[in-house]
């Protein structure tokens, strides 16, 4: 038993059909039916079970378990629309902005390293700020929390700036602000990234107090900002196997994105369950 819908395991099943049409898979050659196959990643995603235990529990190996595994978060992360669409969407739906926040996803220790800005060097998917390994992923929020967009995954060292930068989400956004009225409202750790992005006043560097008007503004920002931290709850609430991911972190990306289109199956189709 797994508490996951009956459509969505159809839904997924349906999805890895035509993966195998489309690679030419021939009948009764597979250990496992679509059906099953989906039943299977489903419970990884759900409950994050060991692979050799749920290869025993579904009567295959253990190497194609992990096979099988990897088609289905493939399948799913290709149903994940970019940024520009989900942005449109956003906006023909009505919402009046969104929000950006990032989060640090564990994983195992990589022995992968980089050069800091000071030119020493370090582990590249080690936080400073966490102080824990993990791959950082970028996500942009409706105003009601939901997810509805993440980004590839960025080794840790790295700033939510720079990865939001570097991965084009700042122009993005202020291109929705500017030509959707969909303007972002984000935390003071994207200050500075454009006129579409609205983060919180700083504290005057000269300890002065800030202005009536500018707490105001910072008040206002917090209240409507603050359910874009469920944001990332949601997903990992609903998926325990994003909480520690022992896959390559670079794949990270790919996980959270067939997550959030689960998720976003459940939130369309199945009322009820959210």
């Amino acid at each position: 038993m797994v508490d996951v819908p009956r459509e969505l395991v159809q839904y997924l099943a349906r999805l890895l059909y035509a993966q195998r049409r489309a690679c030419g898979t021939r009948r009764g050659t597979r250990a496992l039916t679509c059906y099953y196959q989906a039943l299977m990643v489903l419970v990884w995603f759900r409950k994050a079970e060991d692979m050799t235990l749920l290869a025993a529990g579904f009567g295959i190996s253990r190497a194609t378990a992990y096979r099988y595994r990897d088609e289905g978060i493939a399948v799913l992360a290709a149903q994940a629309a970019d940024l520009h669409t989900a942005l449109r969407r956003a906006a023909a739906d009505g919402w009046s902005h969104v929000i950006l926040d990032g989060k640090l996803f564990d994983c195992d220790r990589l022995t992968e390293t980089t050069l800091s800005v000071r030119g020493e060097v370090i582990d590249a998917w080690y936080s400073g700020k966490h102080r824990d390994f993990g791959a950082n992923i970028q996500a942009v929020m409706r105003p009601d929390g939901l997810p509805i967009w993440t980004s590839t995954a960025m080794p840790g060292h790295l700033h939510d700036t720079s990865c939001a930068r570097e991965l084009g989400v700042t122009a993005a956004l202020n291109w929705s602000a500017a030509e959707l009225d969909l303007p972002t409202l984000a935390d003071s750790g994207y200050e500075s990234t454009g006129h579409g992005i609205k983060t919180p006043i700083k504290q005057p560097t000269d300890g002065s107090p800030l202005a009536p008007d500018n707490r105001a503004y910072n008040r206002l920002l917090r209240g409507l900002r603050w359910q874009g931290e469920r944001g990332f709850a949601i997903l990992i609430g609903r998926w325990k196997t994003l909480r520690h991911t022992t896959i390559c972190p670079h794949r990270t990306g790919d996980i959270v994105a067939a997550a959030l289109h689960l998720t976003h199956f459940e939130y369309k189709y199945l009322p009820q369950s959210r």
